[in-house]
C-alpha cells in the first residue's frame, strides 16, 4: 500500500542543534525545500548549551591566523588520536569538507566564527597536534535580530554569567582576573561590552547560544521551516528506501511527512534514557549527571535501528566531569543541573580524590580522559563515583569556581545542605567526605611537596600545554600550588557527559549503513545520533560540533547532488 502523505518536502531534518541546522541551511542553499522537526518546545539542542566552538582543521580562519595547518598535519593528528577506530574514508571526508562547510556558511549565511588563540588541541604533544590550537568559536550575535518567535523558543544555556556576554577567549583570562593584567584588561573589556550593549539596546549572545541564534536567523532568511513540539514517532520505509517520517503534533495528532530527497536524523544521543544508559554505558551511570538537553532519549537511534541500521561506539560518551547541584540546595543558578568542570580542574591549590582520600589521575587532563580515568580507577574501598574535588581558601579566593567570582562565598544553602563540605583542617574535611583522615592528609602532604617543587611526579599535572591553558601563569607550574590555608572545601564530582557518542553507523557522505555495510537509501545521520568520527577520543575543543555540522552539510549536499541541484 502506498503511503498517504500529509506534507511533502525535499528534505526533512529531525533535530534542531548544529547538526540539523547545518543540514537545513545547506539544503536551502542548494534550492531544496526543507522542514526541521524538533521534539521539544525549544530549538537549539545540546549546541545551545555548549561553548559553540568547532574544531575543523585547515579552515580559512586558521589560515588567516597564520597557523600553517595542513591536511597532512591534521591527518597525522587524527591518526595519532583516533587511530583506526573509524574508517579512513570518514576521517578524510571530514578533513576535506569541513573547511568547505565553514567557508560556505560564512559566505552565504549569518554563521560567523573567530579563531580562539592559544586554546590547544587536547593532545598537543601528539604528532600533528597544535599547542596554539585549531578551535574557532562563534562571533557575538545580537539576540534582537531574531524574530519574536525565534527569541521566545530558543533554548538558553542558563550559564551564571550575571548578565555579561563572555566568549571562550574572554573566560580564560577572566579566570585570572585577580592574578594577571590580561585578566583585569579582559574584565574591563567585557564590562565595556555590557555597557555598550545596554546603551544601544542590543542583547548580545556568545558561545553556543550565538551559534544557534545565527543558524536560526539564517534559516529564517533562507525560508526553511521549523516545527517545535513535534517528536519523531517513526520512519516511513517503502521498498527498502526511507521516504519520510511520522511526527506527532500537539493535540495527539500524527502526520506523515514525505522527504523526496532524504531524511537527515540529527536528534542527538541517548543521555536522558536511563534504560539505554544502563544497557550500553559503563556502570554506574545516571541521566542526572548529563548536561545534554532533556529531549535526548534515543528517538533517532531507535528509529534508525528499526529500519536495520548498524550501531557503533555505544559504550562511549563525550565525558564531562560534573558537579550536580541538588534542587534542595536552593541554588539560584543551575538549580538541579550538572555543572561541567572545565577550568576548575586546572587551577592550582586543588586536588581530586577517591572515597579513600587518594588521587588517581591528572586533574587537569582533557575532560573526556578524566571521565575515563574515573571509571578505570573505581574499585571496592576506593570508589571514584563520586570523587571529591578538594580546594583550600587560597584557591577559592584567587579563581573562578562553579560560576562564583574569586572570593565570593559559596551560597549558604550549598553549605547548609551539605552539598559543599567545609572544614578547618584537611583531617576534619576527610571525616565530612567519608575518607580516612590519615590518607587524605598524606595525599595533600605529598601533593604539596610536588607543588613546591613544581612537578607532579605521580600524574604529571601541568606537563602538557593543554593542562596549562586554564592554569595560573604567575606560578612556576601554572597548575600546582600547595593546599595550606583553611577553611578547606570539597564538592562531589560525577562522571557526567555532554552527550553520548555511540549511534548509527554512516559513510563518508552521512548515509546510514546496515550491518552488512549496505546503504539505507534515503536515510542520513549527523551529530550524536551517529557513531562519532572521533572514535573513542576527543581531539580538541569543538570536536563534537565541528563533525556534526560537517556531516550535516555533507548529507544535504549529497541529497542535492542526487536531485541534480549541484
Amino acid at each position: 500500500m502506498s503511503t498517504e502523505w500529509d506534507h511533502s518536502y525535499d528534505v526533512v531534518v529531525v533535530g534542531s542543534g548544529a547538526a540539523g541546522m547545518a543540514a537545513a541551511l545547506t539544503a536551502r542553499l542548494r534550492g531544496l525545500s526543507v522542514l526541521v522537526v524538533e521534539k521539544t518546545g525549544l530549538y537549539g539542542g545540546t549546541t545551545a548549551l555548549s561553548g559553540g566552538a568547532i574544531w575543523v582543521p585547515g579552515n580559512f580562519h586558521l589560515d588567516a591566523a597564520g597557523l600553517g595547518d595542513t591536511r597532512e598535519k591534521a591527518r597525522a593528528y587524527l591518526d595519532a588520536t583516533v587511530g583506526d577506530r573509524v574508517p579512513a574514508a570518514r576521517k578524510d571526508a571530514y578533513l576535506e569538507h569541513g573547511p568547505r562547510m565553514v567557508r560556505e556558511l560564512h559566505d552565504r549565511t549569518a554563521v560567523r566564527f573567530m579563531y580562539t588563540p592559544g586554546y590547544p588541541d587536547y593532545f598537543p604533544e601528539e604528532l600533528g597536534g597544535f599547542p596554539q590550537g585549531r578551535s574557532v568559536e562563534p562571533r557575538v550575535f545580537d539576540f534582537n535580530k531574531l524574530s519574536p518567535g525565534g527569541r521566545a523558543t530558543m533554548r538558553r544555556s542558563g550559564l551564571p554569567t550575571r548578565g555579561l556576554t563572555i566568549t571562550s577567549k574572554d573566560f580564560r583570562h577572566l579566570n585570572m582576573v585577580r592574578r594577571t593584567w590580561a585578566g583585569k584588561l579582559t574584565s574591563a573589556r567585557v564590562g565595556a561590552r555590557a555597557v555598550g550593549a545596554l546603551l544601544s539596546g542590543r542583547k548580545l549572545l556568545s558561545l553556543g547560544e550565538a551559534l544557534i541564534a545565527r543558524m536560526r536567523h539564517s534559516l529564517d532568511a533562507l525560508g526553511g521551516e521549523l516545527w517545535l513540539s513535534a517528536p519523531l514517532t517513526g520512519l516511513v520505509e517503502e521498498n527498502g528506501r526511507v521516504t519520510g517520517v511520522r511526527v506527532a503534533l500537539p493535540g495527539a495528532r500524527e502526520v506523515t511527512v514525505r522527504a523526496t530527497g532524504g531524511v537527515v536524523l540529527a536528534t542527538g544521543g541517548f543521555s536522558h534514557d536511563q534504560e539505554l544508559r544502563e544497557k550500553y554505558l559503563p556502570a554506574p551511570t545516571s541521566a542526572d549527571w548529563s548536561s545534554a538537553p532533556e529531549g535526548q532519549t534515543g528517538d533517532g537511534l531507535r528509529a534508525g535501528m528499526a529500519v536495520g541500521a548498524a550501531v557503533d561506539l555505544m559504550d562511549r560518551v563525550w565525558g564531562a566531569p560534573s558537579v550536580v547541584v541538588p534542587p534542595a540546595s536552593g541554588a539560584e543558578e543551575g538549580r538541579g543541573r550538572p555543572f561541567f568542570l572545565v577550568a576548575e580542574r586546572g587551577i592550582p591549590g586543588m586536588v581530586i580524590v577517591d572515597s579513600a582520600g587518594e588521587r588517581y589521575a591528572n586533574e587537569a587532563a582533557p575532560y573526556h580522559r578524566f571521565v575515563d580515568a574515573m571509571y578505570a580507577a573505581d574499585r571496592p574501598g576506593a570508589s571514584t563515583v563520586p570523587s571529591w574535588l578538594v580546594l583550600d581558601a587560597t584557591a577559592k579566593s584567587r579563581y573562578l569556581f562553579m560560576g562564583l567570582f574569586p572570593g565570593q562565598p559559596f551560597p549558604r544553602p550549598w553549605l547548609e545542605s551539605g552539598f559543599v563540605k567545609k572544614a578547618g583542617t584537611v583531617g576534619e574535611l576527610a571525616v565530612r567526605i567519608g575518607a580516612d583522615p590519615e590518607r587524605l592528609r598524606a595525599t595533600v602532604h605529598r601533593f604539596n611537596g610536588f607543588a613546591r617543587a613544581g612537578r607532579d611526579e605521580d600524574f604529571h599535572r601541568g606537563d602538557s600545554v593543554y593542562d596549562r591553558y586554564y592554569g595560573d601563569p604567575t606560578l612556576p607550574n601554572p597548575n600546582l600550588a600547595p593546599l595550606e590555608r583553611g577553611p578547606f572545601y570539597a564538592v562531589p564530582v560525577h562522571p557526567g557527559d555532554i552527550g553520548t557518542k555511540g549511534g548509527l553507523v554512516t559513510d563518508a557522505t552521512g548515509r546510514v549503513l546496515r550491518e552488512d555495510g549496505t546503504v539505507i537509501e534515503g536515510l542520513y545521520a549527523s551529530g550524536n545520533v551517529s557513531s562519532a568520527v572521533m572514535g573513542a577520543t576527543y581531539p580538541g575543543p569543538g570536536a563534537t560540533i565541528g563533525p556534526a555540522m560537517t556531516f550535516g552539510w555533507l548529507a544535504a549536499d549529497h541529497i542535492a547532488r542526487g536531485a541534480g541541484r549541484v
